[in-house]
């Protein structure tokens, strides 16, 4: 079993990494992110993906909680959901942004796919207000 996560260096990607890793330490499983090639597609985000991975790493040491990179391909949904169904998933974690009274009428494209065709239930977190936001 594990909790799976997709990870891209945005506030929400960070937001749904790092709540993807409490989850996972919680319900003492592996951790699974998938790598999408948009997450690295440049050398600022390649850096900034590895230090956002770094840092939940070190988080999860001494916790009994591994962490296990799959690479995806550029469907974000499909990666994700196919990742889930491998790992045999317990979650998956996915990061929504915030959105304006005429967008929260649709969800994006990507978290309804992954809400209609995940294999096991989904935690759809958002980030933190800034402060006088």
């Amino acid at each position: 079993m594990s909790v799976v996560v997709a990870h891209l260096s945005t506030p929400e990607g960070r937001e749904a990494l790092d709540s993807a890793a409490i989850e996972a330490v919680r319900r003492g499983t592996e951790l699974v992110v998938v790598v999408t090639e948009g997450s690295t597609s440049t050398p600022e985000l390649a850096a900034a993906h590895e230090d956002d991975l770094r840092r939940v790493e070190e988080r999860l040491e001494g916790t009994g909680t591994t962490l296990r990179r799959e690479q995806g391909t550029s469907d974000l949904a499909d990666d994700l959901v196919s990742a889930a169904e491998r790992a045999s998933a317990d979650l998956i974690v996915i990061g929504l942004r915030r959105r304006s009274p005429v967008g929260k009428l649709i969800l994006g494209s990507n978290a309804q796919r992954i809400l209609l065709d995940a294999p096991c239930p989904v935690l759809a977190v958002k980030p933190e207000r800034a402060a006088g936001a």
